[in-house]
């Protein structure tokens, strides 16, 4: 297959990909699959300068300024192998791989009065971008024991991700509205551009393990019951840069680091689960499962300032330095570098935790196409360690689903849908805190109330089908600056009162699709399909302060196109996505806090903060083509 498109107001793109399935043996095949692609960008990086204050240095952008500078290519293959050993034991072996390489950012600039340097603009001081690869090995084996059947499944995945990120907004308002330009001096006390940005490398493996027996289907009593092992660690190394800062003021073992982060987050999850079904009657089935779990997560390493810069974060804090005895743990004993790279460790620590999630379910089949059901089911996501080391630990969230749900069929007519309440407790929030590190919270207890669905109809070679939900989601507590101790207007204020919207959540979603269907040509059959979605207006934040610096984030609705033709060998189709080129937002955010970078208003910044608004793609027309041999 191949297919070629063109990005409004924004480059060309390309996509390449094919597979074949092909006997070795007699009771083995292989499947191939290879793809490139190419995203043509739609961001330009536009002219700019700015003066830091402090040092009256002027910064320009014009090495960096590029039209549609936000371009993807992304290549891969996967190749599977299926064995049958016999009737009833299958081995199924895979390989898959992928590089992806990105430039640019995705988000058009605003100004924090509104104004903005244009549609699909922004302005960026500093090299941006990322190089991301990884592979997979997986393995299945599926077989009988009697007439119960046995799966296992298994995977390692091992990933790099280098990021290039600008991060001169931080640099310019803090030096705008607290002169810390001043700081940044060369080894001969000379004042250096307090431009800042950093380099990335995060890496990733990934082991796991899921071994589970199923008693046969046909029986009126039935079970299944598992093991699940998973292990995963993620090695962080994000370096801020200023070029050309003293010594003295530069992260032990960098070459010009401001602040480093460096450490090592390991996640461990193991569990038992099971689940069984009675039919109670012929219609009514009754259906309980379990999962007890023990997860144990851990987080260590470096992350902060010399000791020249700051005599509180970073190496100043340490328990030790180069893994001698200068600095030991209350025990008097030497603590080791824990991450290799980091100049010392200052946060060691561990969270762990216990416990169940259940699920209990009534199903009545009415008839052969129609049947009502009640679910009451139990979530969690596993706590973790903030990677800023001084703040506590963040538990699990957990979530209790009450849904009423039906699905039906009358003939042409196929109508599903459900009503349900989710309790959401401990909801882990993300925040950006001090020195632009994000955040976890647990933000007490939330609630949403809502309805979903989806209504399908076909005659002849029409098909018309449409989705949609409905989500009031508010929090039922105030959340407070501490989750540690009670809400104070002094000692500990409230951010955001009980009966706040959740963030980033559309009350309403929706999306329709016109599909019609028909012969043309002798052997052919051709299409034209129109889709729509449509979703509503959401708040940007939680916490009422930053969400009214950042404003909200307004309804959008794009429509979808395509006009093809196939047949046993060759398929051909027109399409066009966002149609009417809608500019929906999907995110807002800023480079340090909302107050300093999303506001910053003074004589030498009339216009304010500066937000990024993560934006849809614009409109897509493209053309594709596939030969099947």
């Amino acid at each position: 297959g191949v297919e070629v498109n063109s990005v409004k107001s924004g480059d060309f793109g390309t996509t390449f990909e094919g597979f074949v399935n092909a006997p070795l043996g007699e009771n083995i095949a292989a499947r191939a699959v290879g793809w490139y692609r190419r995203d043509g960008g739609y961001i330009d990086n536009i002219l700019a300068s700015r003066t830091y204050p402090s040092s009256g240095i002027t910064q320009s952008n014009a090495a960096l300024v590029e039209k549609d500078y936000n371009d993807v290519e992304t290549y891969g293959g996967r190749i599977a192998l299926g064995i049958d050993l016999d009737d009833n034991w299958t081995v199924t072996p895979s390989l898959m791989g992928q590089v992806q390489k990105s430039g640019g950012s995705f988000a058009q600039e605003r100004n924090g009065d509104g104004s903005t340097p244009g549609k699909y603009k922004t302005r960026q001081f500093n090299p941006e971008g990322s190089d991301d690869k990884w592979f997979n090995a997986g393995l299945t084996i599926e077989g009988k024991l009697g007439n119960w059947d046995l799966t296992y499944a298994g995977g390692y995945l091992r990933r790099t991700t280098k990021v290039d990120s600008d991060y001169s907004d931080y640099a310019f308002f803090y030096d705008a509205l607290a002169g810390y330009g001043a700081y940044f001096t060369d080894n001969s006390g000379a004042l250096v551009n307090p431009n800042q940005y950093i380099q990335g490398i995060d890496r990733y493996k990934k082991y796991f393990s899921e071994f589970r027996i199923s008693s046969p289907s046909e029986n009126r009593l039935r079970l299944i019951a598992g093991l699940f092992w998973q292990r995963q660690e993620h090695n962080i190394e994000q370096n801020y840069i200023i070029d050309n800062i003293a010594d003295a003021i530069t992260v032990t073992g960098t070459d010009s680091n401001i602040w480093l982060t460096k450490q090592l987050r390991i996640d461990r999850d193991i569990a038992g689960f099971g689940e069984l079904a009675f039919d109670i009657t012929e219609k009514l089935t009754a259906t309980g499962g379990i999962r007890v779990y023990k997860y144990k997560n851990s987080l260590e390493g470096f992350f902060g300032f010399s000791a020249g810069y700051s005599s509180r974060t970073g190496e100043a804090a340490c328990l030790n330095t180069d893994g001698t005895t200068r600095r030991q743990n209350p025990a008097g004993t030497p603590v080791p570098i824990l991450v290799p790279g980091s100049p010392c460790t200052n946060v060691d620590k561990t969270t762990s935790d216990t416990d169940f999630i259940h699920k209990l379910n009534l199903t009545y089949k009415i008839d052969d196409d129609k049947l009502i059901y009640a679910t009451w089911s139990r979530g969690f996501r596993p706590g973790g360690i903030n990677r800023r080391g001084t703040l506590p630990p963040y538990g699990a969230d957990q979530l209790d689903n009450y849904e009423l749900g039906w699905k039906t069929s009358f003939g042409r007519f196929r109508w599903n849908g459900a009503l349900y309440q989710l309790d959401w407790d401990g909801i882990q929030l993300s925040f950006l805190g001090a020195n632009g590190l994000t955040e976890i919270r647990n933000a007490g207890k939330a609630r949403i109330r809502g309805v979903e669905t989806d209504i399908n109809y076909r005659t002849g070679g029409l098909t018309l089908s449409a989705g949609a939900s409905y989500n009031d989601s508010e929090i039922r507590r105030d959340f407070c600056g501490s989750a540690f101790i009670a809400c104070d207007p002094l000692a500990n204020p409230v951010l955001a009162p009980a009966g706040s919207r959740l963030p980033v959540t559309p009350k309403f979603k929706g999306n329709a699709v016109a599909r019609y269907e028909m012969p043309v040509f002798d052997d052919w059959n051709g299409h034209i399909q129109l889709a729509a979605s449509h979703v509503g207006g959401r708040t940007s934040d939680l916490r009422t302060a930053e969400k009214a610096i950042k404003g909200p984030l307004k309804a959008y609705t794009t429509i979808d196109f395509s006009l093809g033709a196939k047949n046993d060998t060759w398929s051909a189709e027109l399409f066009a996505t966002n149609l009417f080129n809608s500019s929906g937002v999907i995110n807002t955010g800023v480079q340090c806090l909302e107050t300093v970078c999303g506001t910053g208003v003074t004589a030498s910044t009339p216009t304010g903060g500066v937000f990024y608004d993560t934006v849809i793609r614009p409109r897509i027309i493209g053309v594709k083509f596939a030969r099947k041999f």
